[in-house]
Order: C-alpha cells, then structure tokens, then sequence
C-alpha cells in the first residue's frame, strides 16, 4: 500500500457551502439619551404644530415683525428725513465739513454705518427674540 494512500480522498467537486454566522442584532447608540430622557411637551407641542405650538411661534413671528417695523421707521425717519431738513432749511445744505458738503456727507458717506449698525442690532434682538422662545421652551 502506498503511503500516501490513505490521503488520497475523493474530493466532491463542489465544496459544501460553510454556513454562515448569524449577524449580532444592531444597538443603536443614542449620546443625547444620556444627558437627558425627559420628554419636553412644550418642543414636542411646536414641532407637532399644535395648537398651543403654534401660539409660541406666532408669538415670536409678532415679536419679529415688531422689531423689523421699529427699526425700518428709525431708519426711514433719520435717513429718510435728511432731503427733507435739507429742504426745509437750505443754510444746512451749504454747511462744508471735512471739505465735503454736509448732505453729501450725511447720505453718501454716513448712512452706510448707520445701516450697518441698525443691522447689527436687528440681529442681536432678533437672536435674543428667539432665545427668550427657546429659554421658555427649556423652563416648561
């Protein structure tokens, strides 16, 4: 017998197929659970659109609107009120500063800051509009 005999093995000429391992179930990791579980109903009211939801948000829809229409009317009456002191008191319009005439000044040069800072504060108040929203939120 030869030695090599015993290896010598018919092989089935497609192999079995190997079963497969089961996949683990999949856990989902939530970081946000641990800091808090609470259920906030007041955010769940808004993002529902609930009645009560939609109170808050019109609340701060009005109190946006507000804040636009005040500072529109400041820069209506300071920028827009300029031609017409100008035009009413003539003398004003003569007036030279810095070897530029005082309307030029005032509406080519100085308006651009004066927007620029009523911009800034229209940011500024309507951020803290929607922090008041967002801190009566979290209180509830």
């Amino acid at each position: 017998m030869l030695p090599d005999a015993d290896r010598l093995v018919t092989e089935d000429p497609q192999p079995q197929p190997q079963p497969q391992p089961q996949p683990s179930p999949r856990v989902r990791i939530d970081l946000a659970a641990r800091r808090h579980v609470r259920v906030d109903r007041t955010l769940r009211e808004i993002e529902e659109q609930t009645r009560v939801g939609e109170v808050l948000i019109q609340g701060l829809i009005r109190a946006q609107l507000s804040l636009a229409l005040r500072l529109s009317a400041v820069i209506a009456v300071l920028v827009g009120g300029l031609p017409l002191l100008f035009a009413l008191a003539p003398s004003l319009a003569e007036v030279a500063v810095f070897g530029l005439r005082l309307p030029w000044l005032l509406l080519g040069v100085l308006a651009y800051p004066f927007l620029f800072a009523v911009a800034w504060v229209h940011v500024r108040q309507a951020e803290r509009n929607e922090q008041d929203l967002s801190d009566f939120v979290d209180s509830t």
